[in-house]
């Protein structure tokens, strides 16, 4: 369920009020985006922390929560992101750095904190054997991940 389901009676203020304490109290939020055939979700917070929010798609709440919280906790000790990188998440896929194209587009309430000039990167993940979601045979074909920019050169 949606925070918004969950309290139907709220404002938009009560949310970013939400969002506010869960940064607070631990330097960021973790925004679910549930769509039936794209969920995504992202980070909210890490652009004032001098960072690059986080976005991941095609995956559960939890796992997005756990992989994007991995990730952020990662940078916030002082790894350093840039497009094209590839790596293995802790207990987690592969996966590639992309840089989000147009953030604004896909980060709602990361963009209502930290402005017009937030960047993102995109943790994209490879299926199981090590596919990724550019290869017709990515996650046998059931598999939905839209990737929101282009790969760095040296990987494309």
């Amino acid at each position: 369920m949606c925070w918004k389901c969950d309290h139907p009676d709220a404002t938009v203020d009560d949310y970013l009020d939400e969002l506010r304490r869960t940064m607070s109290e631990h330097g960021w939020a973790v925004e679910y985006v549930e769509r039936t055939r794209a969920p995504f979700a992202y980070t909210v917070g890490l652009h004032d922390c001098g960072l690059p929010e986080l976005l991941i798609t095609g995956v559960s709440a939890q796992r997005a929560a756990r992989l994007l919280n991995t990730v952020a906790a990662d940078m916030m000790g002082g790894r350093t992101l840039t497009p094209g990188q590839k790596f293995a998440v802790h207990s987690g896929p592969l996966v590639e750095i992309v840089e989000v194209d147009n953030p604004d587009a896909h980060l709602k309430w990361a963009v209502a904190f930290g402005g017009p000039d937030v960047k993102a990167m995109q943790l994209v993940w490879a299926d199981g054997r090590g596919r990724w979601p550019w290869a017709a045979s990515f996650s046998d074909g059931r598999g939905r991940q839209p990737v929101l920019g282009a790969r760095s050169r040296q990987n494309a």
